[in-house]
């Protein structure tokens, strides 16, 4: 029955995109007083495009603080925001799978860029299955280069406006510079036998390679993986071993696997407290530090070095 009703469900959202194709672009700036509509799945890729964009530009992101794109679904509300969009920007390789089928459709009458799968295989890492993980958003190189990828299609689509667009990305990607040097400098003061992340899954190993921080996951590359007894015994005799003060959950992610290792910790008579809420697949509230791309990494870099110093609250 579910399973007719998840069919039943993609044939209303392909009905109503190929419907929505046929009326062109003409509808989609009604809302939008000109600008260019542009709709992205994950609110670090809309962010940053919003502050390039600037007011040339509005940006819907689909999913938003909490959520997990490893398991969303388009929703029909969803369709129409994409349907009405002039350009669809999402993350790619793998990352939102269940709404590659989508995309696809879309594809067909309007621009949708998966802007991850620009990066060059030899910076992508992979799992002992040969899976790619899609958190290439924590090595801020990387992540210039996706959104580099994206300001291309919006020149393409707003050339008269490409001397802006170049501009602001030139300064948006200053900023970035600026962060990734901090961040280094920040979490080099940690000391190196301590520098160890575990978090509930394995979305953190681009932050690693970069920070030089060994990075324990959990959970697989995907949040569908399974976690088992050995994952958790594992992690508690490695802190065990380094003596680490501290491990964390994640703002879009079941916190009982870490509580476990938490628990299993202390019976072994480890103090290990939780270090902090760490944004990793979903960032922060509009409004909020948190809710930019910028605001978000600085966050996590703060917490991290807060607890495994010793200084967490």
């Amino acid at each position: 029955m579910n399973k007719l009703r998840s069919s039943f469900l993609l044939l209303i959202g392909v009905l109503l995109l190929l419907s929505g194709c046929q009326t062109g672009k003409d509808s989609s700036n009604v809302d939008n007083q000109g600008k260019l509509n542009v709709v992205t799945t994950i609110a670090q890729i809309g962010e940053p495009l919003s502050v390039i964009g600037g007011d040339l530009i509005a940006v819907t992101s689909l999913m938003g603080p909490g959520v997990d794109p490893h398991l969303y679904k388009a929703t029909t509300g969803d369709i129409t925001k994409l349907e009405k969009s002039d350009v669809i920007f999402y993350s790619g390789l793998h990352l939102e799978a269940n709404m590659l089928e989508v995309f696809n459709e879309m594809g067909k009458g309007k621009t949708v860029v998966a802007i991850g799968e620009a990066v060059g295989e030899d910076h992508l890492f992979k799992d002992e299955t040969g899976a790619i993980d899609p958190h290439i958003w924590f090595d801020i190189d990387i992540w210039k280069t996706a959104l580099g990828v994206a300001v291309d299609e919006l020149i393409k689509l707003l050339p008269e406006h490409k001397d802006t667009l170049t501009a602001n990305r030139d300064d948006y990607f200053a900023q970035l510079d600026k962060l990734k040097n901090e961040s280094k400098e920040k979490l080099k003061q940690i000391p190196s036998e301590k520098r160890i992340l575990v978090t509930a899954h394995d979305a953190f190993g681009y932050f690693g390679a970069a920070n030089d921080v060994k990075v324990v996951g959990l959970q697989g590359l995907s949040t569908e993986d399974e976690i088992g007894l050995t994952d958790i015994e594992d992690t508690i005799d490695l802190l065990m071993e380094h003596q680490v003060p501290a491990v964390f959950i994640e703002s879009s992610i079941n916190p009982d696997s870490i509580n476990a290792v938490i628990e299993g910790a202390n019976k072994n008579g480890l103090d290990v407290q939780l270090g902090g809420e760490l944004f990793s697949d979903a960032m922060g509230a509009e409004g909020t530090p948190e809710g930019t791309y910028i605001g978000m990494y600085a966050h996590n870099v703060e917490t991290i070095s807060k607890a495994l110093i010793g200084e967490g609250e």
